[in-house]
Parts: C-alpha cells; structure tokens; sequence
C-alpha cells in the first residue's frame, strides 16, 4: 500500500487527509516514481480554498500538489528515456503528494547528481514560473523590478535571475526576512499598505515591471504606472480579469532543465525553508499560509531525525482560524526550537556552536534498490 494526501470538499489545511492507497501501476507512456520529495505552493492551496473554481476545477476526492522528486519504481509500456532505479523529478497535473505517482514519461527529466531530494523535488513550480516571468518581460540593465513575497521560492529565484540579467529588484518581505532577501541584492521592503508611496521614498527610478507573487498588489503597480503587460501575477485572477494583468503559469520540461541546470551550476539558490514529513502536511500548510517562510517549504518522504536532536516538535502551531494571532506560551530557548533544515543561516550558526548538522530525507539516495 502507498499513500497519498487527498482532501474532499474545500476548505483550509484542515480538509487535508493522509490515506492509504494502492500504489499505481504505470500505464502506456507512464513512469512509477517513488516520491522522496514535493515541494509545496501558494496556488495549491488558493486550489484547495476553492478560490476561482471555474479557473482552477476540482473533482473530489481530489490529489494535491504538482512538483516531485524521487526513483523510478516501474515503466509502462512504451518508455524509453527511463528505467527501474533511475533518480528523477518532474511534475504532475495535480496528486504529487503521495508515496507513489504515476507520471508522464514527458514530465520527467533526470536529477542532477548535485541537487538535493528537497531542491529537486520543489523546482518545478517555483523555478519554471520565475523562469517564465524574467523572460516574458525581457528584463535588463535598464529595469527596475518589483518582486511581492520576495523570500518565497518563485520571488527569490525571480528576483535572482532578474539580477543575474543586470536589473535592479526591490522586494516585499516580513522584515524579520530583510537580511535573508539582501544577499540576493534585494532591496527590501515591508509588506503592508502604501507600497507604492513607500518604493517612491526609496529610489527615483521610475518601476518598469511588476511581479506580484503575493497576490492583490495589482493597484499598487498601476500607482507606479507599470504598464499592465509588465504586470505579472501567479493568483490574483481579479487584476488578470479587471486590470489586464498578465497570469503566470508554471513551464514544461525545457525549462525545468534550464533552470535545474543553473541550480545545480549553483548560479541561482533555492532555499529549503522547512521540510515537513507527509503525516505533517496540514501543518506545512499552515507555515506556507503565513507567507513569510525564506525559500521553499517541502515535504518530505523520508524525514529522519537528526543525531543528538534535544527537543521534540513543541505542538506550537496556531490553527487555521488564529493565523496571524500571537498564542501565548512559555518562553523557551529559540535555539533549541530551529527545525532541522532552514535557509537564513541559523543551521550554519548550530553547527558553529557545536550541534550536529541535520540528516533530512536524503536516505534515498542510499538505500538499497
């Protein structure tokens, strides 16, 4: 029996089941991977929510997520490029966040050696649409680029690539996020209202394209005078409907190459924000609908414990109804409460201090096969 994560009506993190399943067998064309990794993204959940169900429909019980990564189980019949062992990762309509997947041979492409379970298998969605929007609008030298939730994983590979082609980024972000988002050579700002007064504060440059990875930000590009076809955004179908605001949309397997190629050359970074197991999903959920994760939220097949780990997970968590509500507890040593693979330096910071370094999900690649 496998499993996979399924939700029947719509809803917050709270309509998320963990089920038992009958592992899939690899039809005509298709590969059977076994997922070690799948990254986790605002659209699922705007997906889940019901949010524009004539754009983004659901049968129920419906699968969840899009981006894997893991080792060729099986093939069907038909399937040349792949073979039983192979390392893989790819994307699926919907339903990758499952034990096994059964995918197009086409959606595949092999892991490179160099990246990791969690960065390949949370790629896809992320790093083809940030590919996407810095091609779309041919940026260079001359540009200034606003990047909105700048240190999630679509904005800060964005806003990398629009600074690897000579523009200029200012980015949203919480501001505990500011020194996280200023090594990508970000300028940081923070969320809330009166962006556009606030970008006008901070430079003379006239905003010459506009990437709202947040969602509702599209008035405040207008303020700008950012033309509309310079507007791009990943959910905010009202701004796509009313204002002529360009919708973004994840890419195929040619670019998820490109852009695993320049991960993997480590010319662009993908950070790993937390790594959830599978039972957990809910709560990773949880964490990304705060929007103020550094990089990518990924959930993990093959979460292990590390050596020497002090503390067990605290129960911290706020429910879906008291997000963004402060919950009162006893203070505790911040230290001891860091997950076991983060992105702004702390992990590097534990093992300064003398604590082991994590062991996370990467057992895969050793096990036997």
């Amino acid at each position: 029996m496998g499993k996979s994560v399924v939700f029947e009506r719509f809803g917050g993190p709270e309509v998320l089941e963990v089920v038992d399943v009958d592992v899939p067998r690899p039809g005509p064309g298709e590969v059977l991977v076994e997922v070690f990794a799948s990254g986790i993204s605002p659209v699922e959940s705007a997906v889940r929510r019901g949010d524009h169900r004539d754009r983004w429909p659901v049968e129920f019980p419906s699968g969840q997520g899009r981006d894997l990564a893991g080792v060729v189980d099986a093939v069907g019949e038909g399937v040349t490029r792949f073979r039983r062992g192979d390392e893989v990762m790819g994307y699926v309509r919907r339903g990758a966040q499952a034990t096994h997947v059964a995918v197009p041979e086409s959606q595949l492409i092999p892991k490179p050696v160099s990246l990791s379970w969690e960065i390949a298998g949370s790629l896809y969605v992320a790093g083809t649409t940030a590919l996407g929007a810095v091609d779309g609008l041919n940026l260079g030298p001359r540009d200034l680029v606003v990047v909105t939730a700048a240190a999630g994983g679509i904005g800060c590979l964005a806003a990398q690539l629009a600074r690897a082609r000579g523009a200029a980024v200012i980015g949203t972000t919480a501001e505990s996020r500011f020194d996280f988002v200023r090594q990508f050579g970000i300028e940081p700002l923070a969320y809330g209202p009166d962006l556009a007064v606030r970008i006008r504060k901070i430079t003379d440059r006239p905003v010459t394209a506009f990437l709202d990875f947040l969602g509702g930000q599209a008035a405040e590009a207008a303020e700008l005078e950012v033309p509309a076809s310079r507007i791009f955004t990943t959910t905010d179908w009202g701004a796509v409907e009313d204002d002529d605001a360009v919708k973004l949309w994840a890419g195929d397997t040619i670019a998820l190459r490109r852009i695993a190629q320049l991960v993997a050359d480590r010319q662009l970074r993908l950070p790993i924000a937390d790594v959830f197991p599978l039972a957990d999903i809910a709560d990773a959920y949880r964490q990304l609908d705060h929007r103020d994760s550094a990089g990518k939220i990924v959930i993990g097949m093959k979460v292990v414990e590390y050596p020497g780990q002090k503390v067990r997970p605290a129960g911290l968590r706020e429910q879906d109804l008291t997000i963004g509500v402060p919950t009162p507890h006893e203070r505790m040593q911040v230290e001891e409460q860091v997950p076991p693979v983060i992105a702004d330096g702390r992990a590097r910071q534990r093992r300064a201090n003398g604590h082991p370094a994590p062991d996370v999900v990467a057992q895969g690649a050793a096990r036997d096969r």
